[in-house]
């Protein structure tokens, strides 16, 4: 089964530039700030109630200077959260799955190089099961627009979930990223779902229906 590519768009080539210079960026972050930063983000987010209230969230491994999650993932952990990672749907072109994460679940690193669950397809939970989604980011405004990796792979399989699952609690997707990650207006694709929420270690931007 394959779902539908994402056809390029007139601003393709603006957003492809902006997807270097933002990870050129990231690259320019020390270890020092990257490791700050982690905690920073750690400190904000798990105090907020979103995180506070949701049993099952998923989160990344960190790639290509994406701001890490880890601190939060292991007092997630310790808080008795059920935890996920996403993984390549092997079934279905350029979409993701859901798998339960722990601090022993086997990792091993997809086709670009980022880790995920090795675990077999029939684990793998429905993504009505989670409540809230932590999402890396490119770059984002402060609309909470968010511009990927240039894959589809989030905006494609969340797009199928919300036209497939509505829910009267709907998933709460939150982006992660830098300070340094924003900018005034972002350039968007007709396909890019609006994030309810960006954190970043020193500021939380949000749409109006999410909870401060």
């Amino acid at each position: 089964m394959t779902t539908e590519p994402l056809r390029p768009t007139p601003n393709e080539q603006q957003r492809q530039v902006l997807r270097r210079l933002m990870r050129q960026r990231r690259a320019r972050l020390t270890s020092s700030q990257q490791h700050s930063a982690a905690l920073a983000l750690q400190h904000r987010l798990s105090a907020h109630p979103a995180l506070q209230q949701a049993q099952h969230i998923a989160l990344y491994c960190s790639f290509d200077g994406e701001i890490d999650p880890q601190p939060l993932c292991q007092q997630l952990w310790w808080q008795h959260k059920q935890l996920y990672l996403p993984k390549l749907d092997p079934q279905r072109t350029g979409a993701l799955l859901f798998f339960p994460y722990s601090s022993e679940t086997p990792l091993q690193r997809n086709r670009f190089g980022i880790l995920e669950p090795l675990l077999p397809l029939e684990a793998a939970c429905p993504l009505s099961q989670l409540t809230v989604i932590l999402l890396p980011v490119v770059a984002f405004d402060s609309d909470c627009h968010r511009l990927g990796m240039g894959g589809g792979y989030y905006d494609r399989t969340l797009n199928a979930h919300l036209q497939t699952d509505p829910r009267q609690q709907p998933l709460i997707m939150i982006g992660l990223a830098h300070d340094c990650q924003q900018i005034t207006s972002l350039p968007r694709a007709c396909w890019d779902r609006r994030l309810n929420a960006v954190m970043t270690p020193n500021h939380l931007f949000f749409t109006e229906d999410f909870a401060r």
